[in-house]
């Protein structure tokens, strides 16, 4: 079964510092229809104007991963973590018993591009925890780069839930194909680009759930970026 999510249909906020598209429902936009697919439960595709940022704010219970598309964002943490993420970096911040954060763009005058993804954990009151790693554009072009992982296998970064996420690059023509078990869900965002997902057509920030189908099958149509998100 196909579902598709397309851009257009997402919710929508605009402060002026920023623009926001939300996948599932988030904030002051609420869709009882969407509000997040199996333990994924947020995906922000986030714009952030020079100079502007998220001021120190808190969450507990919940596994927090920013992809930094353009720009650079800067991040500070109650965990004493100081760094700044650019295009190719993963960050996943674990907010468990409760962290305090901050946001902002690293720039006084570039805009920041980034995606802001949140996954329920598998349980409650888990230590705090960060971790932040590169992946260069040729680990994800033509094939499916793991970035985050229960294990933290093959230099992913760990989350505390049965979630595989990878990340690829795909130019016009280039595809890929990934077997998958029936007993597993996808959530397919494309970021950038366009490209075909099994059969389907989706451009820049569309998506597609998946499930009970045996495969995977990704085609570029001009050079697009691809989030696959294999979930229990």
């Amino acid at each position: 079964m196909i579902t598709l999510r397309r851009a257009t249909d997402r919710g929508h906020a605009d402060h002026g510092w920023l623009n926001s598209y939300h996948t599932f429902s988030f904030a002051n936009y609420y869709d009882p229809a969407h509000i997040g697919f199996r333990k994924l439960r947020v995906i922000n595709e986030d714009r952030v104007a020079g100079g502007g940022g998220f001021s120190p704010h808190s969450h507990r219970d919940m596994e927090i991963i920013s992809y930094v598309l353009e720009g650079a964002l800067e991040h500070q943490d109650s965990m004493g973590t100081r760094s700044v993420i650019r295009p190719g970096e993963v960050q996943r911040m674990s907010a468990g018993t409760g962290v305090t954060h901050s946001e902002y763009n690293a720039s006084k005058t570039d805009t920041v591009h980034f995606l802001q993804i949140w996954v329920i954990p598998e349980q409650a009151g888990l230590e705090p925890g960060y971790e932040q790693k590169f992946y260069t554009p040729e680990e994800k072009r033509g094939q499916l780069r793991l970035i985050a992982s229960q294990e933290g296998r093959d230099r992913s970064v760990t989350v505390h839930q049965d979630l595989n996420l990878y990340a690829t690059i795909l130019g016009e023509g280039e595809s890929l194909q990934h077997e998958l078990n029936l007993d597993r869900h996808l959530w397919v965002q494309v970021v950038r680009g366009r490209a075909i997902v099994n059969g389907e057509v989706l451009n820049a920030g569309d998506a597609v759930s998946i499930s009970d189908e045996s495969k995977l099958e990704l085609v570029g149509q001009d050079l697009a970026e691809i989030l696959v998100f294999d979930l229990a």
